[in-house]
């Protein structure tokens, strides 16, 4: 008896790591409670890996922080950016660094 296997189509899913600066809307904010506020409207499938602050001038320091997300995401960062943006205590967001690992 000879059987047929059929063969399958393997597909391998990309993640994409990503690195945003996060500006907050002023230098009281506190950067601790952004990250967990940040952490909280992040899309399914983007994961927070780490973060820094780091300071760029008159006392105002900005968020470094490192994604990793799902290479096949719609649209790119733009929903990351467009949720974090909605946070209140954030003025602007910039994707420094993208990159498919």
């Amino acid at each position: 008896m000879d059987l047929k296997v059929p063969k399958l189509k393997v597909v391998f899913l990309g993640k994409v790591y990503v690195l945003l600066k996060v500006y907050p809307s002023s230098i009281d904010v506190n950067l601790d409670q952004l990250v967990a506020e940040i952490k909280e409207v992040l899309p399914i499938g983007v994961v927070l890996g780490s973060y820094v602050k780091e300071p760029i001038a008159f006392g105002i320091n900005v968020l470094k922080i490192a994604l990793v997300m799902p290479e096949e995401t719609q649209g790119g960062t733009s929903s990351i950016e467009d949720a974090i943006s909605k946070i209140p205590n954030v003025s602007q967001v910039e994707v420094e660094y993208v990159s498919r690992i």
